[in-house]
């Protein structure tokens, strides 16, 4: 690892001015198990000057429900989600998303807006000493179409790339129709993921997010969460899903298949105001992937994400 100057914010206000101070080569560090290993790998471009630290910043970890409306700060740790009874009574997706991700020991560490914020996994983007000048780093190609795509998008790729987003939350947030509060603006969770040129997100250089906010859901409503992966903790999903159905609607939402967490409309059409059947889940889980454009090595990711898709739904039940 290199050398880099170590700024600890002591309040939003004071973060915000050394982004704009420092500009494109600061990184913001929130828990750190996403940052430090990519910093290790020396992944980027060019090396950051400063990294600024976000946990010396009082009052952004909380939980709380006002005025119909859940309030999750962005410095909340992984674990305080999985075991909040807020959470798991009527927010039960988004507590499961959390339970899943990583080990214990990492959701002791990782925060909600890190887990959201994180870098794609794509072995390409990672490659150490940024041995892969690949497109989302502002390169001219993408190597997953010619080369080793096992992980990779199942969906074709507006931007040419096809590395995907790998958080467990973003899913459960994106079916609870999340907003996500800035030291900017307010963002609805479906225009907040974007593959762009060296990040997963549309934040600004010098934009932190401070809040997560859900609706209270209707009476009725009922979510889960599952994640397919190659082993059952630590592991990255190689696909998951999030449904939220509530009276006379359903947001069916997967992720790992494509480069932003993927609202399967096609699936929601199916299931909308019906009974969740067996036959019904079934063929919401073909639906969801009746668009899907596999490459050479990851066909099976179609059939996991039609089964997922299925089994999340008969957890509404």
């Amino acid at each position: 690892m290199e050398n880099f100057n170590l700024v600890n914010a002591i309040s939003i206000e004071d973060a915000v001015a050394v982004l704009q101070d420092e500009g494109v080569t600061a990184k913001v560090m929130a828990g750190g198990t996403d940052l430090l290993g990519g910093l290790k790998r020396k992944i980027h471009p060019t090396y950051p000057e400063t990294v600024l630290n976000l946990q010396t910043i009082p009052g952004l970890d909380f939980i709380k429900e006002e005025a119909d409306c859940l309030r999750i700060g962005a410095m909340t740790k992984l674990s305080a989600i999985a075991e909040s009874e807020l959470i798991q009574d009527s927010y039960c997706a988004l507590a499961e998303a959390a339970r899943h991700t990583a080990s214990p020991h990492l959701r002791n560490m990782g925060t909600i807006a890190g887990n959201i914020c994180q870098e794609t996994r794509c072995w390409y983007f990672r490659g150490v000493d940024n041995y892969f000048p690949c497109k989302m780093k502002g390169g001219k190609k993408c190597f997953a179409p010619a080369g080793d795509n096992r992980y990779h998008s199942i969906f074709k790729s507006e931007q040419g790339c096809f590395a995907v987003n790998p958080s467990d939350t973003a899913p459960a947030l994106l079916a609870f129709d999340a907003k996500i509060k800035t030291t900017k603006r307010v963002i609805d969770a479906k225009d907040f993921w974007a593959m762009n040129v060296s990040g997963s997100t549309v934040l600004e250089p010098d934009e932190i997010v401070t809040e997560i906010q859900i609706s209270k859901p209707a009476t009725g409503t009922k979510s889960a969460f599952l994640k397919y992966a190659n082993r059952s903790t630590i592991d990255f999903p190689i696909v998951n899903c999030a449904v939220v159905i509530s009276p006379g609607d359903a947001r069916i939402c997967l992720n790992t298949v494509h480069p932003k967490p993927y609202r399967a409309c096609e699936a929601e059409e199916v299931v909308r105001g019906k009974a969740i059947t067996d036959s019904c889940a079934e063929a919401a889980g073909v639906a969801a992937v009746e668009n899907a454009s596999p490459l050479s090595m990851n066909k099976y990711k179609v059939q996991l994400a039609k089964v997922i898709v299925k089994r999340t739904l008969l957890a509404c039940q």
